[in-house]
């Protein structure tokens, strides 16, 4: 038997895959909700592709020195944490988050400030200068997300991953009921202002995290104290010699910024990333298409990119599992259980995203048609931009486990080789307004940064443990699978597209997708037994398969 199953409750922890899928289904359905709320932003009268660049210029601000603050941190926590924990030291666990809660509320004051004062001048660097008043909105949410994301951190650490899943589902619920409600007030007493919509629709953000927050702290006050289970296998000679209750305070905050800088950098490094279009694409193509078209482009590719993430929202779930989950290992010396999780981990990515890629690029057209009819333009973008969700998503895996496996530089060396290489692509691709040029250049560039990141970080996890990866298990069966799926989705679409109305054609052919790759996954096995038992209840899901005849019992 691969994975034991694990009691939950109260002081228990959740088994790897419990959390993993915790927070995947959280995951998910925060990007719908994200979905559904910035489709209600784009088909609003007054906001559109023009309402979508000016939220987004001041959103991916937000977002850099969000990174700085808080983006790094829950991994870098959770990190250090799970380290006490495996060596019994629980008391070390705590003070760790104690330290870490205030080191990070200054850093997140510091980043709260910086937006409020310098809103004017950063939205003037972006050729954007509306966006002053969502930089202004958005500022509070620094300090609360910097210090969320500690505790989020330390009850990663303790492999309850179920708090983070449940207050980033509740954050995302307030956001999009506080984005219409607000949005809806400002579009009828401003008379559908855009730049003013725009602002409410951040503010609606900084309210979502301040309920968050609050869920979080009351979490935290009624189960800081829960005892968990330790180990037998436990060298308390060991232990008592290194707790970190002999350290200062200052080789505490030395050794949180140790591991939690490194981490930060690969995010600031995927906010750079985003920033490299704000500043870059309405800069380098107002003189040539005029600025109104410029910063439509720019509005074009902010709308693709809601659609492009929605396959990361699963893959968020092991690269934050991973974490806490391989450091656990490598302290224990259980390796070989950690790189079982890291394989299957890689292997349940590909099989998630690959088709979701493929669907997307297949259905680039009817997909915007579907979901923004009054901003349908785009989809060779689109089908440009999604090629780099599959990198992306295998990057952010392997980082996971990079990271659990104490090579926290790695991720920011390979990130900042992709976006270095981005930065001059854009330079080149974006003033060309040819084939790969303006908006479709910059998501070129994005497909290049991540194809480099991904083949850096892939080879470091290569050379560092033994994955024993089949090439057929991973890469052969899965292109098979998708391959059947794009077939008859697209003969379906084509079939339906002159019998009924376009959108119904497109909602079916993408069930008949899903229908089809399920089917192709389970007929090529793509998982096999020891796979399936590393799921909650993975000997009763193997036992169905068995009995409708897809494998054979052993």
């Amino acid at each position: 038997m691969v994975a034991k199953k694990e009691r939950t409750g109260k002081g228990k922890k959740e088994s790897f895959m419990q959390g993993v899928i915790v927070l995947m289904f959280s995951q998910v359905l925060i990007k719908l909700l994200g979905l559904i709320y910035r489709l209600y932003l784009t088909n609003k009268e007054g906001f559109g592709d023009r309402g979508n660049a000016i939220y987004g210029a001041g959103y991916q601000i937000y977002a850099l020195l969000l990174s700085i603050s808080s983006i790094g941190v829950p991994n870098a926590v959770a990190k250090l944490v799970a380290e006490r924990l495996s060596l019994g030291d629980s008391r070390g666990a705590h003070r760790i988050f104690k330290i870490a809660f205030a080191t990070f509320g200054v850093i997140g004051i510091c980043g709260t400030l910086i937006l409020l004062f310098g809103a004017k001048s950063i939205a003037n660097m972006t050729g954007m200068p509306d966006a002053e008043m969502t930089l202004v909105a958005l500022s509070p949410s620094i300090f609360f997300v910097s210090v969320m994301s500690v505790i989020r951190g330390f009850f990663n650490g303790r492999s309850k991953i179920k708090v983070t899943a449940n207050s980033q589902t509740l954050e995302q619920v307030f956001k999009t009921v506080f984005t219409i409600v607000i949005v809806e007030i400002i579009a009828v007493t401003s008379g559908f202002n855009t730049k003013l919509m725009a602002a409410g629709a951040n503010l609606a953000t900084t309210l979502a995290v301040v309920g968050s927050f609050l869920y979080l702290l009351s979490y935290y006050k009624v189960n800081k104290n829960d005892k968990l289970e330790v180990s037998e296998n436990i060298n308390r000679d060991f232990t008592r010699k290194n707790s970190i209750m002999k350290k200062s305070v200052l080789q505490i905050v030395k050794s949180i910024l140790l591991v939690s800088i490194p981490i930060s950098i690969s995010s600031i490094l995927v906010s750079i990333n985003k920033n490299i279009d704000s500043f870059s694409v309405v800069n380098l193509l107002k003189d040539i298409v005029g600025e109104k078209e410029a910063t439509i482009q720019y509005g074009i590719l902010n709308k693709i990119e809601t659609l492009t993430s929605l396959p990361l929202s699963f893959n968020v779930a092991f690269a934050t599992a991973l974490v806490p989950a391989i450091t656990a290992a490598r302290t224990k010396g259980e390796m070989k259980q950690g790189i079982k999780r890291i394989s299957f981990s890689l292997l349940t990515t590909i099989v998630i995203v690959l088709p979701c890629v493929v669907g997307m690029i297949i259905f680039a057209d009817p997909i915007l048609k579907l979901v923004a009819p009054n901003a349908p333009d785009g989809a060779w973008v689109f089908q440009v931009c999604v090629v780099a969700t599959i990198f992306t998503a295998m990057e952010q895996t392997i980082n996971g486990a990079l990271q659990g496996l104490g090579k926290v530089t790695v991720p920011a060396v390979a990130l900042s080789v992709g976006v270095l290489t981005k930065m001059i692509l854009n330079l080149i691709l974006i003033p060309n307004t040819h084939l790969l040029g303006g908006a479709a250049g910059a998501a070129f560039a994005t497909d290049i940064c991540h194809i480099i990141a991904f083949s850096i970080v892939f080879t470091v996890l290569r050379r560092t443990v033994d994955l024993k990866m089949s090439f057929s298990k991973m890469i052969i069966k899965p292109i098979l699978a998708v391959t059947m799926m794009g077939i008859v989705s697209y003969g379906a679409y084509i079939g339906l597209n002159g019998i009924i109305a376009p959108k119904m054609a497109t909602i079916i052919s993408i069930f008949v997708a899903v229908i089809v790759y399920v089917l192709s996954v389970l007929v090529l096995k793509v998982f096999n037994e020891e796979d399936i038992f590393m799921l909650p209840y993975g000997q009763k899901i193997y036992a169905i398969l068995v009995k409708i005849g897809i494998y054979k019992q052993k």
